[in-house]
């Protein structure tokens, strides 16, 4: 009778090299795959709202060292009413949330930024990736921080979801506000549907919205039809071409500006006088 040992089948060298490349191409594709994952989540991400007095996106990513004491500092805040669950508004990125790992950022319609009036987030960050100077009135002489000056984002509103636009009466955003009247205003409008009510409706202001979320917050939509996004995405740009001709402030933004600005296309190449007459025949 044969023993065990003798029962062992024993494997080729052709078949040991078949296997050893199958394993490894499989440990490459892996690697690939997490690096992938990595590189996409390490990106600056175009929609992540940032803390309070955070820089421009690309230059965040650059300075924030990911701590996470803003968070930390977050969660401490002295107007935090309960610490035994979640309650902070800023969260660390971890991976799969889609956004660049380790650094902080805010859901508005989770748990909004509360303004706190110290900003202690701002105060815990040793980088400077939060920036004390962007929050300081310095026109006014300021010296200390002042939350109301934060541009965390700007405020959109959605007229076709907010109900005030269907004539139903709502003003949770605008009470929601802590600019009240300022950030956002209600204004007057006839109903036209009914021809006898009027209607209420909010309109944001983005020279005085935070981007603190409080109204998103309390939308009472099922999906909030106002919603905060990062200035960069939410805000427009006239650019050099076009200028308020009434307004003196507006004129001082082009100072200095070249208004020789020419356009070069396969049209502009060739004289008005040959292309309008492209076509045509005098025979």
């Amino acid at each position: 009778m044969k023993s065990p040992k003798s029962k062992k089948i024993k494997i080729s060298e052709r078949r040991r090299f078949i296997s050893l490349v199958t394993q490894s191409i499989g440990i490459t594709a892996l690697g690939g795959f997490i690096w992938s994952g990595y590189l996409q989540e390490a990106k600056a991400t175009p929609l992540i709202l940032r803390p309070p007095g955070a820089l421009k996106e690309d230059d965040f990513l650059k300075t924030c060292i990911k701590c996470g004491l803003c968070a930390e500092a977050c969660k401490n805040r002295s107007s935090n009413p309960d610490q035994t669950h979640q309650t902070s508004t800023l969260i660390m990125a971890k991976p799969g949330d889609g956004m660049p790992m380790g650094t902080p950022y805010f859901i508005p319609r989770s748990i909004p930024c509360t303004m706190c009036e110290d900003i202690p987030c701002v105060e815990a960050c040793p980088s400077g990736s939060l920036d004390k100077n962007l929050l300081i009135d310095m026109a006014k002489n300021r010296t200390k921080m002042d939350i109301n000056k934060a541009k965390m984002g700007v405020a959109m509103i959605d007229p076709h979801a907010c109900i005030a636009y269907w004539g139903i009466q709502c003003d949770a955003c605008f009470r929601a506000c802590p600019l009240l009247n300022t950030a956002i205003t209600l204004e007057l409008k006839k109903n036209d549907r009914t021809g006898k009510h009027a209607m209420l409706l909010p309109f944001v202001h983005a020279d005085a919205c935070t981007g603190c979320g409080l109204c998103e917050h309390a939308c009472v939509t099922e999906k909030a039809a106002i919603r905060v996004l990062p200035v960069e995405v939410a805000l427009g740009k006239a650019g050099d071409r076009y200028i308020k001709g009434w307004d003196k402030a507006d004129e001082n933004r082009l100072e200095g500006v070249s208004t020789k600005t020419t356009t070069q296309t396969k049209r502009s190449a060739k004289n008005p006088t040959d292309y309008l007459n492209e076509g045509v025949s005098y025979e």
